[in-house]
């Protein structure tokens, strides 16, 4: 084995004698008037409030599908009562067409009123006044 260093001493200061104080530490200043902080609040009644407003929102979107759907509803139905109206309107146009034609104001009036076709028909010329 080897033999063992001798270990370093360290040199030694002088002893010295401390620093004078210049006095008692001044203490920091604080602001004037501090305000007490508010106690703090639980956060479930923040939690809460979000649910709550969110609720509400989404109540309001239910509410504007539901009258969106109703009136998606009655347009249809307005739709179909649209077509059905001019359904009927065809069928009475095609009805007073028939009615009118001058073949059956002929056959109607020999039929029922027992009118005949003229057989001479004889005009006058009208002379018109002197002023």
């Amino acid at each position: 084995m080897a033999a063992a260093a001798p270990a370093r001493a360290r040199p030694r200061r002088a002893a010295t004698a401390p620093a004078p104080s210049p006095g008692p530490r001044p203490r920091p200043q604080r602001s004037p008037a501090r305000r007490p902080r508010p106690a703090a609040r639980p956060r479930i009644a923040g939690g809460v409030l979000w649910i709550v407003v969110l609720a509400v929102l989404l109540a309001g979107i239910v509410a504007v599908n539901v009258a969106a759907l109703r009136l998606n509803l009655e347009s249809q139905e307005l739709e179909q009562r649209r077509q059905d109206l001019q359904a009927e309107n065809a069928t009475t146009a095609s009805k007073l067409s028939s009615l009118g034609a001058a073949s059956r104001v002929e056959m109607t009036a020999r039929d029922r009123l027992g009118l005949v076709d003229a057989v001479g028909a004889s005009y006058v010329k009208a002379r018109r006044p002197k002023r």
